[in-house]
């Protein structure tokens, strides 16, 4: 290790980092004994996932089998590949992860790249690649998005991205900043991070059982640039916070999590809506994104920066025009008030509310855990390769409730809880 490696590791509280791992296993995963667990990482990673590995086997996990991923390898790619490479992926490799998931494999991901590696790609190879990726990981993609297995995802402050979110920074100092940013959002800057969460867990359970209670037909989200009506699938259940696998463990699939969501029905979302926060996707900033909707379709979609890729992505099949999850976080939650843009959607997307493009979560409905794919449907869930979330919360944006009958109910008043 050089100095200057030696400098960015000091920059990160070891302290800190050992209760994320922590938490990563015993809240993110509530690994149990004898599971296996797969996780994913960038090699930057390697000192996070080390504990995770540690905390895992601590847990009584059987087998610990990390993929790690390196940017310029990824890079390597984009610039000396042959054309056809980018129609490629490892199908074989993601066959061999379905089947994992299949006998109750953990999976846990950690995330800490450049956001924007591959801005100075041509985008053509890069939608070409991300939609071959997408195909060969759709079997194991299935049992995540049906929350077949526990799992999780966790951050990791990668040197590349801290210097995106401070840029006018030295490399330690940028890195620094983003770890304590990453670990007061997974509230491991408490000296009982596991209470914590158990406690926030109790409050998020509190706005779905509400929400529940209530049986909305559809949400009214009206704002500047906004006014849109997204019907709610039938039979659909809100979610946040901790939630019951197939498999039966109790998990928090993401760290930091502040929203609570549910299925929109993908054929009765009407109106427009702008987006209030840049979309980072694959390396291209997504800015200003204006949508409308008839019968459930994005049928006119615009945005000032990226609008190329966005409409590359809507694009992708029959389902990325359609929503595939709606969810709701008050304009006050703590990432929202750092005033920070992450570029990275497990962080941004807690700072407001917010849509997803694409695949519905199985687990968003009614006895989600008995119904097949053919069951989500005829409800009005949303299937697609893809599921892609954008902000368009903020202080300025209220929503009502609209229950069968057409009578409202307030849910948001200027971006909080009414």
């Amino acid at each position: 290790m050089t100095t200057h490696q030696r400098n960015i590791a000091a920059a990160i509280d070891p302290v800190k980092l050992d209760r994320l791992a922590e938490v990563a296993v015993r809240v993110g995963l509530a690994l149990q004994p004898g599971q296996d667990l797969f996780l994913t990482a960038p090699v930057g990673a390697l000192p996070l996932v080390r504990r995770i590995a540690e905390h895992a086997y601590k847990a009584g996990a059987g087998l610990v089998t990390p993929i790690l991923s390196d940017e310029e390898i990824a890079l390597a790619r984009y610039r000396n590949a042959p054309d056809a490479s980018f129609d490629r992926a490892p199908t074989w490799l993601y066959d061999g992860v379905a089947k994992a998931f299949s006998a109750n494999t953990a999976r846990l991901a950690i995330v800490g790249d450049n956001p924007m590696l591959l801005a100075g790609e041509d985008p053509a190879k890069v939608a070409r690649a991300n939609k071959a990726n997408s195909i060969a990981y759709q079997p194991a993609l299935e049992k995540i998005a049906g929350f077949d297995i526990n799992w999780s995802i966790v951050s990791f402050p990668g040197t590349s991205w801290a210097k995106l979110v401070f840029p006018d920074d030295a490399e330690d100092v940028a890195v620094a900043k983003l770890a304590d940013a990453i670990f007061a959002a997974s509230r491991v800057d408490l000296d009982d991070p596991v209470a914590a969460w158990d406690a926030h867990n109790a409050a998020l359970r509190a706005r779905t059982t509400w929400l529940n209670s209530h049986r909305f037909q559809a949400l009214h989200f009206k704002g500047p640039g906004t006014d849109l009506i997204v019907g709610l699938a039938d039979d659909h259940e809100w979610q946040g916070g901790a939630s019951q696998a197939k498999n039966g463990v109790i998990c928090n699939a993401n760290i930091p999590t502040e929203e609570v969501f549910t299925t929109p029905h993908a054929f009765r979302v009407e109106g427009h809506v702008s987006s209030t926060k840049p979309l980072s996707y694959q390396g291209t900033l997504i800015d200003d994104i204006a949508v409308r909707f008839e019968g459930g379709r994005i049928v006119e979609a615009r945005a000032s920066k990226g609008e190329t890729v966005l409409n590359k992505v809507l694009d992708t099949d029959a389902g990325a025009r359609r929503l595939g999850e709606v969810a709701l976080v008050p304009h006050s939650s703590p990432i929202s008030k750092s005033g920070l843009l992450f570029y990275n959607t497990l962080f941004d997307e807690n700072a407001a509310c917010h849509i997803a493009l694409g695949q519905c979560y199985a687990k968003c409905f009614l006895d989600g855990a008995t119904l097949t794919p053919e069951d989500i449907a005829a409800k009005g869930g949303n299937k697609s390769l893809i599921h892609i979330d954008w902000m368009i919360g903020s202080g300025e944006i209220d929503i009502d409730g609209v229950q069968a009958d057409g009578s409202r109910l307030p849910v948001f008043r200027k971006g909080e809880w009414a």
